[in-house]
């Protein structure tokens, strides 16, 4: 059984498993990784859940506003087990209904290019790919996403 519940960027166990997220996206990304890592500070985020598993963490995600109208979707990830099992779709329905509860109309995300799991992920959630916005126009290795809430 999968729950997902609101934490903070404090939380242990988010904390490894965005340590683990940073490794696997070093790994993809090779030498672009640095670029990226500057934009992925858990110190901005005031909004972060967890998804357990039989009580056992297994994935996390956070929301950043963006601008008025719209949060970003951050520090997506679920440990390689516990993949292929919805966690994933859980973990994005839950921080949408938290953003339209504070107000947002959109989410949007980027992710890169060498994450093809990614991408599916977030098009199979009705998430549309719009044009690289701030800090990612003209990376090469970026696409940028975007859903109406």
């Amino acid at each position: 059984m999968i729950t997902i519940h609101r934490t903070n960027t404090q939380n242990e166990a988010f904390i490894n498993l965005v340590v683990q997220l940073d490794h696997e996206l070093a790994q993809r990304d090779g030498g672009q990784h640095e670029f990226y890592d500057q934009f992925n500070s858990i110190s901005d985020i005031r909004y972060a859940v967890m998804a357990y598993r039989n009580k056992e963490p297994v994935g996390c995600g956070a929301l950043k506003e963006f601008n008025v109208d719209s949060m970003e979707l951050k520090r997506m990830f679920v440990l390689p087990e516990a993949r292929g099992y919805g966690v994933a779709s859980k973990i994005i329905k839950f921080l949408e209904r938290w953003a339209r509860a504070l107000g947002y109309k959109n989410c949007v995300l980027e992710t890169g290019k060498r994450q093809p799991e990614a991408i599916a992920l977030y098009t199979k959630n009705g998430y549309k790919v719009i044009p690289n916005y701030g800090q990612y126009k003209g990376v090469e290795n970026s696409i940028c996403f975007s859903k109406s809430l």
